[in-house]
Formats: C-alpha cells, structure tokens, sequence
C-alpha cells in the first residue's frame, strides 16, 4: 500500500489545518481518511439526476445520507448551505463550492464563474470551500486569475480549498480526451502548482489509441495501478480524493475506490453513486465505504 501525506506534512497555516483535521479525524471515518458526499450535480446536470431516485430531489434526502452515512463531509452550493444546512449544522461538516455552471452552453471552452465567496463560507460554518477548475480550457487564463482571488481569500481566513480539476476544452480532447492519464496527470499537477490543499480526481483511463495523440512520455503501457499512483504523485503534497462517479454496480464501485486508496489516494467523494438509491440502499452502500476506509488509517 502506497504512502500518502500525512496532515502534519502539508505545512499549513494554524486555521487551515484545524479545519482539516475535523475532516480527517472527528467526522466521517475519522481515520485520517475522507468521504466527502457531493450534491452540486443539480446545478452542473439539472434536474434529470434525481428522476430515477424522486426523493432525492428533496435535498433533505441527501444532508440526512450525509449525517446517517457519517460522511466526513457535504459539499453543496451556496443556495443549498442557506436554506438546508441550518438543520445539519454541527451535525456534519461543509464544504462550501464557490463556483459552478450549468451543462447547457457548451464545453468547448469552459469556465465555471465564481458564485459565492470564501466570507460566505465562514459565515455558514464551513471547514473547506470547493473550486471547479477546467485545466486545459480556452479560459484558463480567466480560470486561473479567478481561483488566484479565491485562494488569496481562503488564506487570509485559514480556509482549506478542496480543487476539483477537471482537463476540459478542444486542446485536451485533440491529445486524447480528458479521462486520459495524460490529461488527469496534468490536472493533478496544475491544481498543486495553483495552490489545492485537497484535489479532486476522476479516476485516469489507460486506453492505448487514445494515448497516440498524447504526448510521448505518455505513450506507452500503463497499468491502472501505475496511473493511478502516478497523478497521486503528481498532485505532491497535496490530499488527493477520487470520484465514485453516477450510480453504477455497488462491488465494482467499491473495487475501484480500493484500487484508489491502495495506490495511496486520502479519499473518496461518492455523491450520485450514493444517493441516486433508496435511503435504505445509500446507508448500505455508505457503510460498506466505511468498512473499506477503515482498512487505510
């Protein structure tokens, strides 16, 4: 099993690492680990995410999965931390994102405008904020300059910033796509040079054709255990967490989050995989992650 950063590793400043130490070690598994439950997708989807599980569009639903499911943490948008989590405060750590778009206009060249701030987390309670960056994009130098604001701000309020880097736009799509250990690789690396004190990542793909258009380092044979400790590596001293993705087989689910943790991943974020269920079917599969996380303190 792969070695990851340890919290006393990550040189951070005093408010910082008191916030990610509640993330790490008094909620959730509360092993040095995170499990982090997303319900930003009915921004960045629309409503069509929620119609094969109807009480889910009640987004009670999902802070009760969080606190039921002891998650180490929700992360949602501003809309959402105002009118629901009043309930849930101190019940279960947030995560507040601070940008967000809709997947109408196309993604060409995306940028995800910033739509609260880092004092709105403050105000809510939140331990970290979330920031979607599209590395790779026609935008990216608007993208950059917003999130440098962003994490000016985090820092003056001992804020940790939770990345979740997304590879997007023509160029990443001319050199493979953006599922690519390429274009992962690349995503890890650019959040830590920007910054993340936490970087989120889809799980990277190993397909041989689509590595011809990437770069040459990059063509050749890639285990997905070799690609997935190479964009933990990449992301350096930063806490890496990978996606469970949309609601799939919960054994396969599972195998690949331990594939993640294995290669030395802090976490997962299992958001749609999760809630897209019955309630009596998410608690199932949240203790079954619990049982899986608990192997990795």
């Amino acid at each position: 099993m792969a070695n990851r950063p340890h919290l006393d590793s990550l040189n951070l400043a005093p408010g910082k690492k008191a916030r990610l130490y509640r993330l790490l070690y008094e909620t959730g598994p509360a092993n040095g680990t995170l499990m982090i439950l997303p319900i930003d997708q009915g921004l960045e989807h629309g409503p069509r995410d929620f119609f094969d599980a109807p009480e889910s569009q009640d987004p009670h639903f999902q802070f009760r999965i969080a606190v039921e499911g002891r998650f180490s943490a929700i992360a949602c948008q501003i809309g959402l931390a105002e009118k629901y989590y009043p309930a849930y405060a101190g019940k279960i750590p947030l995560i507040l994102k601070l940008n967000g778009k809709t997947e109408i206009p196309s993604d060409e060249a995306p940028l995800s405008p910033q739509i609260a701030s880092v004092e709105d987390a403050v105000r809510l309670g939140a331990d970290a904020v979330g920031y979607t960056l599209y590395v790779g994009s026609s935008r990216q130098d608007e993208d950059f300059q917003q999130f440098r604001r962003i994490r000016e701000e985090a820092d003056r309020y001992g804020m940790p910033v939770v990345v979740w880097s997304y590879p997007r736009g023509a160029a990443i799509e001319a050199k493979g796509g953006k599922d690519t250990i390429y274009a992962v690789d690349y995503a890890a690396r650019v959040a830590q040079e920007l910054g993340a004190d936490v970087i989120k990542l889809n799980v990277p793909k190993v397909d041989p054709e689509k590595l011809k258009m990437a770069p040459k380092a990059y063509q050749r044979d890639w285990t997905p255990e070799e690609a997935l400790k190479q964009v933990i590596q990449s992301a350096g001293n930063s806490l890496v967490i990978f996606a469970g993705g949309e609601r799939g087989a919960g054994a396969s689910a599972l195998e690949k989050a331990e594939a993640c943790m294995k290669a030395g991943a802090t976490g997962l974020i299992f958001g749609r995989n999760v809630w897209q269920r019955p309630f009596s079917e998410a608690m199932e599969l949240s203790r079954s992650i619990h049982e899986m996380l608990e192997r990795y303190a």
